[in-house]
């Protein structure tokens, strides 16, 4: 089974947007998927709810008060399990994934704020025993990134600086926000419009696929 932690300590980052779209490509790998919702928003829960109805469903499972519990209630034939943590997450406050996770996704947004404000949660990371033994994995992602401007390219620069490899850079769409209301992913379509902005996410779906 893997299991993909998708946290910030950095609300608005599009954490839920990225948590939604792994669960839905995974499921049209067909492979059985969870999708655990540790924010108590719920945003992933109603995506998941609306997208009942799909061949390729997702599991919803409440992972915002009971941690352990919520763990235990992962059918055993789940093939992946996506963790969406909670907006403003620490490290302490994700430990029962961490202790699981095969790998961490963090996403950052272009802006020498949102950057500041991730460095303290990274720097928790780092000193998690099993990051420290290389055990677990942790990648960043450019978020909303808009390539043409200088404070999206001066944002890379940065990132690429730090010991966490960045890997994948996700460019700006409104596109994201319709479909997670619509319990949809760029995967569910095929337009050549859809197929730019899916190759952004190549990079980091062979990531997380590593072993």
């Amino acid at each position: 089974m893997k299991t993909i932690l998708v946290a910030s300590s950095k609300g608005g980052v599009g954490k839920t947007t990225i948590a939604t779209h792994l669960a839905a490509r995974s499921a049209l790998d067909g492979r059985r998927t969870v999708l655990v919702d540790a924010d108590p928003q719920g945003s992933s829960t109603r995506w998941a709810e609306r997208r009942a109805g799909l061949e390729t469903a997702v599991l919803p499972i409440d992972g915002s008060r009971r941690r352990k519990q919520a763990w235990k209630s992962i059918p055993e034939d789940t093939d992946t399990v996506i963790v969406d943590g909670a907006a403003g997450a620490m490290r302490d406050d994700l430990d029962v994934w961490l202790e699981q996770a095969d790998v961490v996704v963090v996403p950052v947004l272009p802006s020498a704020l949102d950057i500041d404000a991730t460095v303290p949660f990274l720097n928790g990371l780092a000193e998690h025993p099993r990051v420290r033994r290389g055990e677990l994995r942790v990648g960043l992602v450019g978020n909303r990134l808009r390539p043409w401007t200088n404070a999206s390219q001066q944002a890379m620069e940065l990132l690429a600086q730090w010991p966490y490899p960045v890997v994948a850079q996700l460019r700006d769409s409104q596109a994201y926000v319709v479909l997670v209301a619509l319990g949809r992913s760029l995967f569910d379509y095929h337009s050549q419009q859809v197929r730019e902005h899916q190759a952004d996410w190549e990079p980091l779906l062979k990531w997380v696929r590593r072993k």
